[in-house]
């Protein structure tokens, strides 16, 4: 019996080759004249719509 071609999906690059590729991509950025801008802890990107933060308590 033949064995058959699948379409199975390829696996994920390894994780250094991730890493630099980001860190590549930050210097490129970075270059051409790119800022990086610090986020104080808590503040949140959504700006429309209710809050998604679920609340569980007991009644």
């Amino acid at each position: 019996m033949a064995a058959k071609t699948s379409s199975a999906k390829r696996k994920p690059e390894p994780a250094s080759e991730t890493s630099e590729s980001l860190a590549n991509q930050m210097a490129a950025f970075l270059k051409s004249g790119g800022e990086v801008q610090k986020i104080p802890n808590g503040v949140s990107g959504q700006t429309q719509g209710p809050s998604r933060q679920i609340t569980i308590s007991k009644k």
